[in-house]
């Protein structure tokens, strides 16, 4: 089996990171609870991140809300989940986030996403959810550092 073809069948993935200047435990809880993260990222979380629920994520942008399995919490460290893929009858992508302390006040943020198959609609998906999180990650970091919203008013 020649490189190209192995690679073809390896679901795309990506990775984004940002320093947020908080502590992790800040930064890990502000993802959490559905109440923070609805002052950055989202219209409405209906609960808490909490390992084995499954919860419905509305953005500002869509009217649907949107099922979000919480595989993983491992505070302050690691969060995983699952969700529907932005193409119509593939499998769940499965996002990993990580939250790594550089020292007392700051955190390394980092987001992967893997799971869309290697077609053109599959590196579209995968692009526009990682401009997503570079997004949210950026408007968490307006949130938690100086206490502004991004994402009110700028969506639509």
């Amino acid at each position: 089996m020649s490189s190209d073809a192995r690679s073809d069948e390896t679901p795309l993935a990506f990775e984004v990171q940002l320093k947020i200047r908080k502590p992790a435990a800040d930064v890990f809880d502000a993802v959490v609870d559905p109440k923070k993260l609805g002052g950055y990222f989202l219209r409405e979380g209906s609960g808490p991140l909490v390992a084995g629920t499954t919860v419905l994520w509305q953005f500002p942008e869509f009217e649907e809300r949107y099922p979000v399995v919480v595989r993983e919490v491992a505070a302050p460290e690691r969060i995983v989940l699952e969700w529907g893929s932005a193409i119509a009858g593939d499998l769940d992508t499965r996002v990993v986030m990580t939250f790594v302390a550089l020292d007392a006040a700051n955190t390394m943020v980092k987001i992967s996403e893997s799971g869309w198959p290697h077609s053109p609609e599959g590196l579209k998906a995968s692009h526009g959810n990682a401009g997503g999180w570079m997004h949210m990650m950026a408007a968490m970091k307006a949130y938690l550092e100086y206490g502004i919203n991004l994402r009110e008013g700028g969506a639509l």
